[in-house]
């Protein structure tokens, strides 16, 4: 009986470290700078203000440029994927232990 295949989704990547600190930055600050000036004092124009910095904070974390892949992992690849050269052989002399 064939065994069924699992299928596997395809993984968003992760965040880097200067992506989160951005966004976090972006989201804590322009929230502290939009309620400071709009000086409002109601609910739904906090929680209107707080999602525009979510959402500013979100744009700043996904346009911040990924680091790009290193030359020498790039060659590790390459290196890895081709087929490895053929090693020499070389004969093992006999020992030259006596038995009695």
């Amino acid at each position: 009986m064939p065994r069924p295949t699992r299928l596997t989704r395809p993984t968003a990547p992760r965040p880097t470290a200067a992506q989160l600190a951005y966004g976090s930055c972006t989201v804590i600050l322009s929230t502290l700078a939009m309620l400071l000036l709009s000086q409002t004092s109601s609910g739904p124009g906090v929680v209107l203000i707080a999602l525009v910095g979510l959402v500013l904070g979100l744009l700043v974390a996904m346009t911040v440029p990924r680091p790009k892949q290193s030359r020498a992992t790039s060659q590790v690849v390459a290196s890895s994927a081709a087929p490895a050269a053929p090693r020499e052989r070389v004969p093992v002399q006999a020992s030259s232990v006596h038995q009695d």
